[in-house]
C-alpha cells in the first residue's frame, strides 16, 4: 500500500474500451496521487503455467482491460491532464506471446506461441531467455489515457488522439505524461503493464506483466493539445546501450514493407547465430529490439532498422 498516495483503486475496478458514459470510481482532486492495481493485458487468462492451448482459447473481449475510471474534478474539454509516473510495483511474472493474425509479421508467423518469464520483482535483475538470453527490464504501462468524446464504446486496442494503447516504452517511472481532455472530468484510466518492451512491439506483445502503478494526476488549464507528449527526466535506452547493437536494415519507398524486412533480417540473424527458433526469435524482438526510421527524405527510398541489444547474450 503506498503511504504516499491519496487513493487506491483495486484491481477488479477495471473496463474494457473506452467510453465518456463509464460510471467514474474515484473522483480526485488536481495534485492528489493514486495507486493503481493493473492487471496483465489478458486479464489474467495468460501467465505462469500457461501453454499454446491457453493462447488459442484466448478470449479476445477480455483483452486489455484498464483500471478506472477517475473522474478529475476540473477538467474540462481542451485542458490537459499533467499525469507523472511515480512508481511501478512489479508482480514477477509475465508473458509474451504470438497471437495469430497479430503482430507486424502475422502473415510468417500463423501459429501460436508463448514464452512465459519469471523475474525478480525487487531487484528487475535481467529476465532469462533460454540458454545465454538474458532481457533488461524497465516497467511502463502500455495503455493510458482518457475517454474521447465520440460517443458509444471504443475498442481499447488501437491508440488514439486522447492516449490509450499507445505502448511506448518510455513511458516509464519519473516521466510526465499530457493527456489531451475531450470530456468533462477527463475519466482516466491506465493498465497493459510491461516489463519489458522494445520500440514497435513487432510481435504484438512485450513481457506482459500485472503490476500496481502510483501516479500523481494533476490538471493544466486551456492547453488545447493535439494529442499526447511526454517528457522523460534523462537518457531512455541505458539499460540496453551497454553492450551496442546489432542492426538490420529494410530499404525501399514504402516504410511497412521497410520494417518488416528489417525485423525478417533480425530474426534470421538471431536464429542463425544464438540457434533461436525463428517465432522464438520474433518473440525475443518484441520485448527488446527497436524499430527505427533512419531516413525519410531521399526519396524514393527511405531507410527503416532494427536495432536488436547485444547486451541480451553478452
Amino acid at each position: 500500500m503506498c503511504v504516499a498516495c491519496n487513493h487506491t483503486i483495486h484491481r477488479a475496478s477495471h473496463h474494457f474500451g473506452w467510453n465518456r458514459d463509464f460510471a467514474p470510481v474515484l473522483t480526485a482532486k488536481p495534485g492528489e496521487t493514486i495507486h493503481f492495481e493493473c492487471t496483465d493485458s489478458s486479464a489474467g487468462q495468460l501467465g505462469e503455467g500457461s501453454t499454446v492451448d491457453s493462447v488459442k482459447t484466448l478470449d479476445f473481449s477480455k483483452v486489455n482491460p484498464v483500471t478506472g475510471p477517475v473522474f478529475v474534478e476540473g477538467a474540462e474539454p481542451g485542458d490537459a491532464l499533467k499525469v507523472t509516473i511515480r512508481k511501478f510495483i512489479p508482480s514477477g511474472i509475465g508473458w509474451t506471446a504470438n497471437i495469430p493474425g497479430f503482430g507486424l509479421l502475422a502473415d510468417q508467423f500463423p501459429d501460436p506461441a508463448i514464452h512465459v518469464w519469471k523475474y525478480d520483482a525487487a531487484t528487475l535483475s535481467p529476465a532469462l531467455h533460454g540458454p545465454g538470453g538474458r532481457v533488461p527490464l524497465k516497467p511502463f504501462a502500455g495503455t493510458i489515457g482518457v475517454a474521447p468524446a465520440e460517443a458509444g464504446l471504443h475498442s481499447v486496442v488501437p491508440p488514439r488522439r486522447v492516449g490509450g494503447n499507445l505502448d511506448i516504452r518510455d513511458i516509464t517511472e519519473g516521466v510526465t505524461l499530457y493527456l489531451p481532455v475531450e470530456v468533462t472530468g477527463a475519466l482516466f484510466s491506465i493498465g497493459d503493464t510491461h516489463a519489458a518492451q522494445g520500440d514497435g512491439e513487432v510481435c504484438g506483445t512485450a513481457i506482459e506483466s500485472r503490476m500496481d502503478v502510483e501516479a500523481t494526476i494533476e490538471l493544466v488549464k486551456d492547453a488545447r493539445l493535439a494529442s499526447p507528449r511526454f517528457t522523460t527526466p534523462g537518457p531512455v535506452t541505458r539499460h540496453l546501450d551497454a553492450a551496442g547493437y546489432e542492426v538490420t536494415t529494410g530499404i525501399g519507398p514504402d516504410l511497412m514493407t521497410g520494417a518488416r524486412e528489417a525485423l525478417q533480417r533480425m530474426i534470421d540473424l538471431l536464429a542463425a547465430e544464438h540457434g533461436l527458433n525463428p517465432v522464438d526469435a520474433y518473440m525475443l524482438c518484441s520485448v527488446c529490439g527497436d524499430l527505427r526510421i533512419s531516413e525519410i527524405v531521399d526519396m524514393p527510398n527511405w531507410v527503416v532498422s532494427f536495432y536488436f541489444p547485444r547486451i541480451v547474450f553478452s
